[in-house]
């Protein structure tokens, strides 16, 4: 979004919602006084009106574009109140922590293990440009990444798409909701009852936070909700995939210890394969699912939506052979008549097995248990044929140089940032010093803070009399 460029904002307000015409480089405050010109009959000004994105209060001063807000965004906005503290009963829960002293009000970036990305990729997990760009990386204030998250969109794309993080109250279900602490990993947001906060809708007591993924490309409904992918990333490493060995822009990363990577297209591949050939593993925990193609131990993937990627109707004969191989493991037997395959729980120690027709369902007939043909008195004569089932066959094999190759590198990436970064003092944002002096000067937009790279504080003639071009820092 350029500076002067005008786009369509919603706001909700009071449980609806209207749209304002709006400037990229417009502050806050002047978005308040434009939407309280709008409800002017109302006696709104826009002294009361607090304006919360992304679970945080947006401080007047602070310029739309740096918010990460865009064409299709939604603010809440809601009247001002009396700050009501819920410190004793967030930190009375397991898991809670109070506020961190000195945390701004205004909108901040969170940090970089969410998505295990690169440095210069570390901002706005939960921002609305992380679901909606794929230009190149760069730095906050020009709202131009590549997407952070990928969720499955089944209303309209009905593919794999950007997607992006929203908050709401666990209570009320509503958006005006103020985090007490930014997640920093996926389990802070698929973990119920992780973040805490406070619900600055009337009448909700709500400090339990709720977090929910969107498509990040067109605009949803209230109660729409998208499946997160966590193992596809964006491909920030140029690693190779471990099939074809190009350097693709999306990849899946398996959660293997040696973080194995795929790009989707051969993903897709690996998966029809596997199923064509009935070689899924049936997992109790997680159910009909697949481990990284190296074999390696606990690599099986966890959220099979990301099977979605196999298309409409052969996911959908995956969740056929993935029921059916439930039944089977459960002392259950399928029909072998053709064109039948219903699923038959027998009475255990019974031969004779029908299978009743009820409900436009089953086609009547009486087979043996044993052989699966027509049921007969006596012993069988034919050897009964056992199913397929996954036994971790060859039908899709990797070399084991190209699996030496394609690893997501998660430990040289960490001592890279630790080497090479150190946090705001002020806002705790990292920093990358990549040469010259020892003067450091925040990246954040609405941070700025001066401060030295030796000392870890504020800029001053001492820092600059005693090491400003310190070669050693």
């Amino acid at each position: 979004m350029l500076p002067g460029e005008m786009f369509e904002l919603l706001v909700k307000f009071d449980g609806q919602c209207c749209s304002v015409a709006v400037e990229a480089a417009w502050t806050v405050g002047r978005l308040k006084s434009e939407f309280a010109h709008c409800h002017s009959d109302d006696g709104l000004k826009p002294s009361d009106i607090e304006v919360i994105f992304c679970g945080k209060k947006l401080a007047d001063e602070l310029i739309l574009q740096d918010c990460e807000l865009q064409e299709t965004s939604t603010v809440f906005a809601t009247r001002k109140r009396s700050p009501r503290r819920c410190d004793d009963d967030a930190s009375s829960m397991p898991g809670m922590d109070r506020p961190p002293e000195g945390r701004p009000e205004g909108y901040r970036s969170l940090g970089a293990d969410m998505a295990d990305l690169e440095p210069q990729v570390i901002q706005g997990i939960m921002s609305e440009e992380a679901g909606s760009h794929e230009q190149e990386p760069s730095t906050l204030h020009t709202g131009k990444m590549k997407p952070q998250i990928y969720v499955y969109c089944k209303s309209q794309c009905h593919s794999i798409q950007p997607g992006k993080l929203r908050v709401c109250c666990r209570t009320c279900k509503g958006g005006t909701f103020v985090v007490h602490q930014d997640p920093s990993c996926w389990e802070d947001v698929l973990t119920p009852f992780s973040i805490s906060g406070v619900c600055q809708s009337d009448g909700c007591s709500g400090t339990i936070a709720e977090f929910y993924f969107k498509c990040g490309r067109h605009p949803t409904s209230d109660d729409y909700r998208a499946v997160a992918l966590d193992l596809i990333k964006c491909n920030t490493r140029n690693v190779i995939c471990l099939t074809c060995e190009d350097v693709r822009d999306r990849v899946l990363v398996f959660p293997c210890p040696a973080r194995h990577t795929i790009c989707l297209d051969c993903f897709a591949e690996y998966c029809q394969v596997q199923l064509n050939e009935r070689r899924f593993t049936a997992d109790g925990e997680l159910g009909y699912t697949l481990p990284c193609p190296v074999r390696c131990p606990g690599s099986l993937i966890k959220e099979t939506h990301h099977f979605r990627i196999l298309g409409d109707e052969q996911y959908a004969r995956y969740q056929r052979f993935g029921a059916e191989e439930c039944l089977l493991q459960g002392g259950g037997v399928l029909c072998p008549a053709p064109g039948c395959g219903a699923g038959l729980v027998p009475d255990p120690g019974s031969r004779r097995v029908e299978c009743v027709q009820q409900a436009g369902h089953g086609c009547g007939l009486v087979f043996c248990r044993e052989c699966r043909n027509a049921y007969h008195p006596g012993d069988c004569d034919t050897t009964v044929a056992q199913p397929v089932t996954d036994g971790g066959g060859d039908a899709y094999t990797v070399s084991t140089e190209r699996a030496a190759q394609a690893q997501w590198e998660l430990s040289r990436s960490r001592e890279t940032i630790r080497q090479t970064t150190k946090p705001c003092p002020k806002c705790k944002a990292p920093v990358e010093k990549s040469g010259g002096c020892m003067h450091m000067v925040c990246t954040v937009q609405q941070c700025k803070f001066e401060w030295c790279w030796v000392c870890s504080i504020e800029w001053n003639h001492q820092c600059m009399a005693d090491h400003w071009f310190d070669v050693n820092g």
